[in-house]
């Protein structure tokens, strides 16, 4: 495993053990010439919503995905407080989550929209609207999409929708129990955003401003396009009925619950 890898998950608090299970289910690779190309590792890629008995999106009823909730009303907010006074962060970056009572059709599809607000120093930089779906049944939360503005309201490339220029939806977080080694694409929008994830470890502890949160879970986000050999994750942490409590140095500091 690289170092980059190692320290991060050490960082983390993971057990050395789950260290070395990530890293050969991550890295592992058949043998091959010295010289040959490495080829990425193999990421789910086809999601089948014709399983789905229904989509919880309407009213946020039936949402039951315990690690990425989808209520109504629900409030997260994080910040890299913390990480600016140990002198290891340069600028404060505070983000709001929240769930509104809103939906939009993507793709002939009734989603979730969710709101994230950022600020850098106390100036808002950037509003995305994401459009989320839980399928009904498995808990499998799918990813249709994302618009983006600055702090100005002007659109940024960053937007992609399921259903256009060959976009289709990904799982932003798998339902039913949580696999160890598990690799599937978040994003699925050729030219814009190749996102995929992979589940390093579980059973965590975690104490951030919020509070303390047991059994805990944590995956690593890689970015296909800019990282194509997946060397630099991005680190999350989500925990049951609370859902993300650590995104790379945000640390959750309040959640409101309706």
């Amino acid at each position: 495993m690289n170092r980059r890898l190692t320290g991060a998950l050490r960082a983390l608090g993971v057990p050395a053990a789950l260290i070395t299970i990530a890293g050969v289910a991550f890295l592992a690779a058949p043998p091959a010439a010295a010289k040959s190309k490495p080829k990425p590792p193999l990421v789910t890629h086809e999601f089948s919503l014709d399983s789905c008995s229904a989509l919880a999106t309407s009213t946020g009823e039936g949402a039951r995905n315990r690690f990425f909730p989808l209520q109504v009303g629900r409030v997260w907010e994080l910040s890299n407080e913390h990480c600016v006074q140990a002198g290891r962060c340069d600028e404060l970056e505070e983000v709001r989550i929240t769930v509104l009572d809103e939906t939009q059709t993507i793709d002939g599809v009734p989603t979730r929209v969710v709101e994230e607000r950022e600020w850098v120093d106390g100036e808002l930089d950037e509003v995305s609207r994401n459009f989320y779906a839980e399928c009904v049944g498995t808990e499998d939360v799918y990813y249709f999409g994302e618009e983006v503005v600055d702090g100005d309201g002007n659109p940024l490339p960053d937007g992609w929708r399921a259903g256009v220029d060959g976009a289709r939806p990904g799982i932003i977080f798998p339902g039913g129990a949580f696999l160890l080694g598990a690799r599937y694409f978040q994003e699925l929008a050729p030219g814009k955003a190749l996102d995929w994830a992979l589940n390093v470890a579980m059973g965590l502890q975690r104490t951030v401003p919020a509070g303390t949160f047991d059994d805990c879970v944590l995956v690593f986000d890689f970015n296909r396009l800019s990282d194509p050999k997946g060397k630099h994750p991005d680190s999350k942490i989500y925990c049951p009925g609370t859902g993300i409590i650590v995104d790379e140095t945000l640390r959750l500091t309040s959640m409101t619950v309706p």
